[in-house]
């Protein structure tokens, strides 16, 4: 295990944390990793994309709801009595941001790195919030082809989504203050300024003492 900074993003969706993960990787000059982790993990284990696409931030029940019979079948031994065999691709993706952590100082969206990474001396798990009538005017400009109810609809799916996968998989609770460094309210200071606070947060804290992350 090594010194990298790591900097991993939990967030509602809408509040604008891919946004703001990719301004604190400018800042500090490092890597950038969100959807890329489907190509790292596709890259590693040998399988094709789609499944990574499909069984991304999905509990094993939420995701056996979005395979066919058919497309369950040919996957071979990757799946035993109509269920993920030992979630293969929670492990492939969490040794791609183990390999990736251990390389390279990053910033990881999500997928629950900062679980995966939990032990690391520099690993800073910040999560990212904002009120609804925020978030859906965010969804709402990259998305103008939705209406407001379908904004709230996709924003809550979405949401479960991420918080059954992140709670499947650790011992902690999505979204809770308490399962992070920081968490903090995109509305209040913008994108921008957000991520300078994040930032500065961050320079003073690697500035601490070392704690051991095994005993959080």
């Amino acid at each position: 295990m090594n010194n990298n900074l790591i900097i991993t993003i939990g967030r509602q969706f809408g509040s604008g944390g891919r946004e703001i993960g990719r301004r604190l990787a400018d800042l500090f000059g490092i890597s950038y990793y969100d959807k890329e982790l489907i190509n790292e993990a596709s890259k590693s284990s040998g399988l094709s994309t789609e499944y990574f696409e499909k069984a991304d931030e999905r509990a094993p029940s939420a995701l056996l709801n979005s395979f066919s019979i058919n497309w369950l079948t040919g996957a071979g031994g990757l799946w035993g009595d109509g269920g993920l065999s030992n979630e293969y691709i929670f492990k492939f993706q969490s040794d791609v941001i183990r390999q990736l952590a251990e390389t390279q100082s990053c910033v990881i969206v999500g997928r629950c790195a900062d679980y995966i990474l939990r032990q690391y001396p520099r690993c800073y798990n910040v999560f990212i919030h904002a009120p609804l009538e925020d978030r859906i005017a965010r969804i709402l400009s990259r998305s103008q082809n939705l209406t407001r109810k379908e904004a709230i609809e996709l924003a809550e799916k979405k949401n479960k989504l991420r918080a059954s996968y992140y709670n499947f998989y650790t011992d902690k609770g999505w979204g809770v203050a308490s399962s992070y460094d920081l968490s903090i309210d995109s509305s209040i200071l913008g994108s921008e300024e957000t991520a300078l606070f994040i930032r500065d947060f961050i320079l003073k804290k690697d500035q601490q003492p070392k704690w051991d992350k095994a005993a959080r």
